[in-house]
């Protein structure tokens, strides 16, 4: 079994992104907005200052207290809409359970919605009126490209459905006229079809949900699946029970995650780009 190393393609994106910062005749702007004091939330929101840093691009501290009314959250990132250079605002998920998270995500204009999680965002990806695609779908895809290979010829089989993986990675292969199943709780024959799968891209979030006897020889599988255990994170891939029968696999940690934080800031590129008259 082959290893997709997500690091590795993470830094070619993040090297290329950086070139193109270079030469914008502004500093972009980024901010990932974090209310109250999640550990976990906490040290996601580093790892993008410090990424983004590292590529040119200003990151902005918005941290705000868990006890922040909604009224005022929404003022708040109204604000953030307007300053000056600003290329991308995200909302730190999950929210505290007190935030309705739809209301707080459509508060971000949609041209800095880089997560593209808000209403209009999804609607104008979905109707390709947007430049802007899910990070965690387009890093899915752009592992399966790393591998060159012919997409046209092979059985692709989507598993699940959700707004931030399956269907924007769907989408995206319909973009492209590539056929592909998708599979959810409700599909029938599942296993059958599953089995036959040439590639599978899985985001269920269903811990080590794929073993060895669910899948054919050689087959590839994008695991974008991640669930806390035992103070880690594992995918939706048994990786010890598939790696001598599948083909490539990307691992959890390590694959998709890397990759979704380069997509992210290479959305605020894109934001960036289109503001240079």
């Amino acid at each position: 079994m082959n290893i997709i190393d997500g690091k590795k393609i993470r830094d070619e994106i993040l090297f290329k992104i950086k070139s193109e910062v270079e030469v914008l005749p502004f500093q972009p702007v980024f901010c990932d907005v974090l209310v109250g004091e999640d550990p976990v939330s906490m040290q996601y929101v580093k790892m993008k200052d410090k990424t983004a840093q590292s590529v040119g691009i200003k990151f902005h501290n918005a941290v705000f207290p868990a006890d922040i009314s909604t009224e005022n959250l929404i003022k708040e990132i109204e604000s953030l809409n307007k300053l000056p250079n600003m290329c991308g605002i995200i909302v730190q998920l999950p929210l505290p359970k007190s935030f309705d998270t739809k209301i707080i995500l459509n508060a971000i204009d949609p041209k800095l919605d880089v997560d593209c999680l808000g209403e209009t965002t999804r609607e104008n990806f979905y109707n390709q009126k947007s430049s802007l695609c899910s990070p965690a779908a387009l890093a899915c895809i752009t592992l399966l490209d790393s591998l060159n290979l012919d997409l046209n010829n092979k059985k692709i089989v989507v598993l699940g459905q959700g707004e931030l993986v399956g269907k924007p990675a769907s989408a995206l292969l319909n973009f492209r006229n590539i056929k592909h199943k998708i599979l959810t709780s409700k599909s029938e024959n599942k296993e059958q079809i599953l089995k036959q799968a040439d590639i599978i891209i899985s985001g269920i979030g269903n811990g080590k949900y794929i073993t060895g006897g669910m899948i054919k020889e050689g087959v590839v599988i994008i695991d974008a699946g991640t669930t806390e255990e035992n103070g880690g994170v594992i995918g939706d891939v048994d990786f010890e029970s598939v790696k001598n029968i599948a083909g490539f696999v990307s691992p959890v940690p390590g694959g998709v995650g890397p990759v979704t934080i380069s997509m992210l800031l290479n959305n605020v590129l894109t934001v960036a780009k289109s503001n240079v008259e």
